[in-house]
């Protein structure tokens, strides 16, 4: 899955102008311009679209993870990945909307997307791990429109 699409996708799960994305850029220090921001937001068929780089993406999640749940200062900070995974989006949006096992199962159940428990816990293991499975484009696909649903279901003063 491109990062582009998973960055539209959350702009839209969170409800987010532009003005909002480049704070959570600027969260986790690293202020983008709005010519990149329009780039990477446009569809990859449009003019102006430019492919949003993988560390500019693991950028973003941390953002996402400083922006809701707070950034600790007496912590290292996060790691930027130069690689992103769609097990490395996965995991870092468990942390930036406090999920757990179960609230992944259940956003997955509301899609009417067949998922087993074993499965999540599969995707979250380190990848040199036995039983680590890859998580395709079509679980994120899914759990990203899933979230959609959640955020927006939720009640305006959150």
């Amino acid at each position: 899955m491109l990062n582009n699409d998973i960055l539209r996708s959350l702009r839209y799960a969170l409800k987010m102008n532009n003005g909002d994305l480049k704070r959570v850029f600027a969260q986790a220090d690293a202020p983008v311009s709005d010519e990149q921001l329009v780039g990477w937001l446009h569809k990859e068929d449009e003019e102006g679209f430019q492919r949003c780089p993988d560390i500019m993406m693991s950028v973003f999640l941390n953002g996402l993870i400083y922006e809701r749940r707070g950034k600790d200062e007496s912590q290292p900070a996060l790691v930027t990945e130069r690689k992103m995974t769609n097990n490395i989006i996965l995991k870092k949006l468990r942390i930036a909307f406090s999920l757990k096992t179960d609230d992944i199962l259940a956003i997955l159940t509301e899609q009417k997307f067949r998922v087993s428990m074993p499965e999540i816990t599969a995707m979250m293991r380190a990848t040199e791990h036995k039983n680590f499975r890859e998580c395709g484009d079509q679980f994120l696909r899914y759990f990203l429109r899933g979230l959609a649903v959640r955020e927006h279901a939720k009640p305006a003063a959150q």
